[in-house]
């Protein structure tokens, strides 16, 4: 990890160090921070003499040595100063709740638009809305593109950013294409290393942010940041880790609660945790337990399933959703017990 003196290179100057890496076989990755800009070497970096001609500049600061399956995402990377900002809420500072529909129905927009306008009173700073949805069942509902605009409609209407779920490129290049905020990687996608790429090439030099879902049979937490770095490697590290529940599942709840894996985490990357405690319970009634759980082990953020009228809801909601008055009471506890934490 190349530190320069100055906030970013010059352009000859990222030519000069370039040309030394690549006599070693390797690249320079270009990581644009909220302070200042990175420059990641992408290969072997335990080269002696390429460590020592790159220091050698006079306008390098220091080379930093990272040896670590995910260099990008690791807790010692220059990159634990990056901030991830979601609706002007500064995670790490400050609480993050996103907060919407699991499916938006394409029949009934004035749901969404309900839920939205009550999801914004409740203290909610950003939307969740599912437009395309994975389905175990081919002939269960599969999502709609009209979803999308109602989504945007609603974002526009509340002046408040949104979250989806991409499941492929052609869900990927519609989501930028209408202005979603937050690209949602879902459980099933959380090791498609092929759509983790084109994800971090498609959000290179944007301030798109990333929900990274933990993959229901995911194993060492080591796998999970390690997904993560797929998508940073190609600039933008605007990513934020969401444990949702993993297999095999607890009986009376859907999955098998994770937000204890927060510590952890945080123990090996700097990437803020943002924790869905409604697929991880799977019922609308464990869910304030639920938050108030991520919330103690250290969460900066969480994304909670709600609706105005679960029981009209399609997808999970009417299961899972709680309802507006419910999220405000979970924000003022969730923010009380947030206090307690500083």
């Amino acid at each position: 990890m190349i530190l320069p003196k100055s906030n970013k290179l010059t352009d000859d100057q990222f030519k000069e160090v370039t040309g030394i890496v690549e006599e070693f076989d390797c690249s320079i990755q270009v990581i644009v921070g909220a302070v200042r800009t990175i420059y990641a070497i992408i290969g072997d970096e335990r080269h002696d003499l390429m460590i020592k001609r790159v220091e050698g500049l006079p306008y390098i600061a220091r080379v930093d040595n990272i040896q670590s399956p995910h260099k990008l995402m690791d807790v010692r990377s220059d990159l634990a100063n990056h901030q991830v900002e979601v609706g002007g809420v500064k995670l790490g500072r400050e609480l993050l709740v996103i907060a919407g529909h699991c499916t938006i129905d394409p029949k009934n927009p004035q749901l969404f638009y309900e839920t939205a306008e009550a999801v914004k009173e409740a203290g909610g700073h950003a939307l969740r809305g599912g437009v395309w949805k994975p389905r175990t069942n081919p002939y269960s509902f599969q999502g709609s593109e009209k979803s999308l605009k109602i989504l945007m409609e609603a974002s526009s209407r509340t002046g408040l950013p949104v979250d989806t779920e991409v499941m492929d490129e052609a869900h990927l290049e519609m989501a930028l294409e209408a202005g979603v905020h937050i690209l949602q990687i879902g459980t099933r996608n959380a090791l498609n290393y092929s759509l983790l790429r084109n994800i971090g090439k498609a959000i290179a030099g944007r301030d798109t942010v990333v929900l990274l879902k933990r993959s229901r049979h995911m194993g060492p937490l080591d796998e999970f940041i390690a997904a993560a770095e797929y998508i940073a490697n190609f600039g933008n590290p605007n990513i934020m880790l969401c444990p949702r529940g993993t297999m095999p599942t607890l009986e009376g709840y859907r999955n098998h609660p994770d937000e204890s894996i927060t510590p952890l985490l945080k123990e090996r990357t700097w990437a803020p945790v943002v924790i869905d405690p409604s697929h991880s319970v799977g019922r609308s009634v464990y869910v304030e337990a639920c938050c108030m759980a991520a919330i103690a082990y250290g969460a900066d953020g969480l994304c909670i399933e709600t609706h105005v009228t679960p029981s009209r809801g399609i997808g999970d909601d009417p299961k899972q959703a709680i309802q507006p008055d419910v999220l405000k009471r979970i924000i003022a506890k969730a923010e009380r017990l947030w206090a307690l934490r500083t």
